[in-house]
């Protein structure tokens, strides 16, 4: 298949779902403002004057999937007001519109992709150059890629079945690509950028396929993945739970989890706290009070003890209106992958979603936590952009931009403030075994470990399939 054909199915599946999405915008909610909280909310003392920071009224977005969870609970629980910030949260109907609706000033901080605040630097895929930047990250793990139905009975199973075997993976994807058309060959995340086009795109190669010209992928806005795979829109997404969850036996009996992100590369990051560079020029105490809110909401979130009542939050209509049984396994680790031969498949473990505390196999790195932003991962998702295409070759200033975009700086300052120990360096050598190929990935050397995938965009390749 050419670049042109590829390209122009592409834009086929963007417009399938441009109706969904606009509809989807139409729907944007907002949260209840600080009059509707629980009176235990506003009783909350604050420790910092609002009249003493520059904006104590913040507009912030979030995205009604799981991991708008620390927003919920730095609402809910006051967090926002003890730190003296007067909090509008705004429902983003996609990952798109909470990007843009920071770099067009409608959103003083929100949620997204990780991918997004250095492919905004960098202007990739003909965008317009922004300069947004990373406060914080939101949470780690969470997600996961769903199946449907068809794959199962193609002969695709769940990624544990494999023990480990990407080339047994690749040959039952294979087999039931050889028998479909392309139209059936659909899979959706929810933007480009986003750490699950990465991993997609980085899974389907390992597995020896090339994912440019194989599978045609789209995006689709979270709240629209179950409905578009039960109507055969699409045959596999990658998105935040609950939608995996949901769409599982038991629940809406349409898919499987195929594989959680944690299994493409244990430790990754997933959402960031973005705002514009600007904002933190501007409005330096305010930026310091949103940061210190939203680490103490992550710890909150972390905690094992308050899962279920987060999981109970985030259900609200306010966030995601999602039903208890979907929001609840991402949350408190009791997590189905799901199937369609009655087998159970439910792994427990509070790794399924990082807030706060990481387990010492997922990091060695002393004081490391979730919500630390490492540059060298920043550098990472970098090699991902030009790898696939986004960006034409990898940044010779990628440092530079990793140390402007990504603040760890101003979050290792704020985390001291708040008694929080961090790790001493910006960069870490992530080991083999975090990633589903046993590929490590050295931050000193980003452009050898690019050249080290034979399948990749820009470079003369002949894949076949059967």
């Amino acid at each position: 298949m050419n670049k042109q054909w590829n390209r122009r199915l592409f834009l086929q599946g963007m417009g399938a779902t441009a109706s969904a999405i606009a509809f989807s915008a139409c729907s944007q909610k907002r949260a209840p403002n600080n009059a509707a909280q629980p009176e235990a909310t506003l009783a909350v003392e604050p420790i910092i004057k609002p009249e003493s920071l520059e904006k104590p009224d913040l507009t912030i977005g979030f995205v009604p999937v799981n991991d708008c969870a620390p927003f919920a609970v730095a609402w809910e629980k006051g967090f926002f007001r003890k730190y003296g910030l007067n909090v509008t949260l705004s429902r983003e109907a996609s990952w798109a519109n909470s990007r843009d609706g920071l770099i067009f000033g409608r959103l003083d901080a929100s949620p997204v992709v990780s991918g997004a605040v250095t492919n905004a630097w960098l202007g990739a895929e003909g965008a317009r150059h922004f300069p947004l930047c990373a406060a914080m990250t939101i949470h780690r793990h969470g997600n996961g890629l769903t199946m449907n139905r068809k794959l199962w009975e193609g002969g695709v199973r769940p990624w544990s079945t494999y023990e480990g075997n990407l080339e047994a993976f690749g040959q039952d994807l294979r087999a039931y690509w050889q028998k479909s058309p392309l139209n059936e060959r659909v899979w959706a995340v929810v933007l480009s950028s986003s750490i699950y086009e990465y991993f997609v795109r980085y899974l389907i190669a390992a597995a020896g396929l090339n994912p440019i010209d194989e599978l045609r992928l789209i995006i689709t806005p979270p709240p629209q993945m179950v409905s578009n795979m039960r109507i055969g829109a699409m045959q596999a997404y990658m998105v935040a739970e609950p939608w995996n969850t949901r769409a599982i036996s038991g629940n809406e009996g349409i898919g499987f989890t195929f594989v959680q992100g944690r299994e493409i590369w244990r430790g990754h990051p997933d959402r960031l706290l973005a705002v514009r560079e600007s904002f933190i020029k501007d409005y330096p105490k305010t930026y310091r009070s949103l940061v210190k809110a939203m680490i103490e909401a992550c710890q909150y979130c972390s905690q094992p003890g308050n899962r279920e009542e987060v999981a109970q939050i985030i259900s609200q209509r306010s966030f995601t209106g999602a039903n208890i049984k979907y929001t609840r396994p991402g949350i408190t680790g009791n997590y189905n992958y799901g199937g369609f031969d009655n087998q159970s498949r439910i792994k427990n473990s509070l790794e399924t979603t990082l807030f706060f505390d990481v387990p010492s196999h997922v990091s060695e790195v002393a004081h490391d936590h979730s919500t630390f932003l490492w540059q060298s991962q920043a550098l990472w998702l970098m090699t991902q952009a030009t790898r696939w295409g986004q960006i034409p070759e990898f940044p010779k200033n990628a440092e530079e931009i990793a140390r402007q975009a990504w603040r760890t700086d101003l979050y290792r300052e704020i985390a001291a403030e708040m008694g929080i120990d961090c790790p001493s360096d910006d960069f870490k050598v992530e080991p083999g075994a975090a990633f589903i190929d046993g590929k490590p990935f050295d931050p000193s050397d980003p452009s050898g470990y690019l050249n080290s995938f034979e399948i990749r965009a820009n470079r003369p390749q002949t894949y076949w399939l059967g």
